[in-house]
Parts: C-alpha cells; structure tokens; sequence
C-alpha cells in the first residue's frame, strides 16, 4: 500500500504541477479584464459577503491515511461554528459525508467515488451545481476546504471563498490600471472566463486532496510498517526469552537427575 500510495502521489504531483500554469495565466487574464471593466456586471463577481453559506468540503472516500480526513473535517467544522449564518454543506468523500451527518449538519448535496477516477469534466459538473446555486439566491457565499499540498510532510487544510469571487482573487495588486481595448466585449468575456475559473478552481482543490490523500496513506502505511517491526522485534525478543528459561530448566532437570544418580 505504502508503493501504491507513493505511485499515485507522484503522478497526482505531476498533474498539479501542470496545472498551475494554466492557474497562472488564467487569474492573470481575469484580473486584466477585471481592471479595465466593470467587474459588478457579471453576478459571481464581487467583495466578500455574509449571509447564507455553503461549505464544499472536499475528504476521501477512503480511510488508511492518517489524520488526512479529520484534519480536514475539524478545519470545515471550525469554519462552521465561524460563519454568520451556516446553510450546509456539499460533500467530496464517503469520510466527510460520515462525519457530518453524524453531528446533524445538512448535507445538500455529496459526490462519491470522484476520486477514484479524476476526471475534469466531474470538476465541470461539481462547478455548475455550485454556480446555479448561487445564481438562483440559494445561498450568499460559498467557501472551500479542502487540503493543500505543499510537500510531503507539509500537507495543509485550507478555506478559500469560491463564490463570489473576491477582488483579491481577481487581481494581482499591479500598481496600475492598463486601458485595454477588448474584442469581444468584457460582458462576454466575463461570460466565458468566469465559469472557467469557478471550474478550475474545484479542479484544483481535487488534484491537491488527491496528492494530499496519497502522501498521507503513503506516510500512514510507512509508519504502520515500522510499527509492524517493532512489534515483531519484541514479540521475538519475548519469544526468544521463554525459549530460553525453558531450555535452562530442562538444562537444570537433566543435571540435577545425573547428579542424583552418581
């Protein structure tokens, strides 16, 4: 498991380390566009709101990987008790669905078995019930939890605010605002670009718990094995003790009858 795990987290590393440039330019794109237009036109744009908020949290669907899960729960349940009015939460993970539902948290809605086959066209899907909720006055705000990978042993629970989306998150603190000249207009540009950050920003979150998934069960396993050996050491050792005691009596019953009979 621990090989398994080890495979697995290197390709889920490769797969984050090529999506980050698209990241990159995409936010670069959308903070221009943002800069030279009027950014309260499109209606998932906007300054940090209260009210109605939805949790997407995103966990395993699997145990076996150390505090990976729970960390990732009491960051949600923190951010929870936190919010000005908590509306519920919608699920990546058997895990996180367990958890909550356990402590009588509304469930709106759970995905299952996505990260046994990540796909981004489930990324897609997750992104336009999120934007249609948010779009139809269900709720005011939306934040994400999920886990950052950072490094193997650095594996981070963090909450970012998914809709609307901040100026902070739309711009890269440039000193200036350039005058650009757009073709097509910012209305449908806004239209296009948007929905594709909204997209990739879920896509994102699934490709860091994916890495964070296996680097924990990677370290969980590698742990568990030498917590195997050590056990096996000392169950050797105490093995090896009684079969001595035995021998040394048997040792003293075969003198003590030769010295009997002399």
């Amino acid at each position: 498991m621990q090989m398994v795990a080890a495979a697995k987290m290197r390709r889920a590393q490769e797969s984050i380390e090529a999506a980050r440039p698209y990241a990159v330019h995409l936010d670069r794109v959308l903070s221009r566009l943002c800069s030279g237009s009027d950014s309260s036109q499109h209606p998932l744009l906007g300054a940090a709101a209260g009210g109605r908020t939805l949790f997407f949290v995103v966990t395993a669907d699997r145990g076996l990987c150390g505090a990976f899960n729970g960390s990732i729960c009491r960051k949600a349940q923190a951010e929870w008790k936190s919010a000005e009015d908590p509306l519920g939460m919608v699920t990546i993970g058997r895990k996180g669905l367990n958890f909550f539902a356990n402590r009588g948290i509304e469930i709106l809605g759970n995905h299952a078995d996505v990260m046994a086959g990540l796909e981004f066209n489930r990324a897609v899907q997750i992104g336009q019930d999120l934007m249609r909720r948010f779009s139809a006055g269900e709720v005011d705000r939306i934040i994400t939890i999920f886990c950052e990978f950072r490094s193997i042993s650095q594996l981070v629970p963090v909450a970012t605010q998914l809709l609307p989306i901040p100026p902070q998150a739309t711009a890269e603190g440039e000193g200036h605002v350039e005058d650009y000249i757009f073709e097509p207009d910012p209305a449908a540009l806004l239209t296009e670009l948007v929905p594709r950050h909204v997209n990739f920003q879920i896509w994102r979150s699934l490709l860091e718990s994916n890495a964070c998934e296996q680097a924990a069960r990677m370290t969980a396993m590698d742990n568990a094995t030498k917590n195997a050996g050590d056990i096996v050491d000392e169950l050797t050792r105490a093995m090896n003790k009684e079969r001595q005691a035995s021998i040394t009596l048997e040792l003293m019953d075969i003198i003590g009858g030769a010295e009997a009979v002399a």
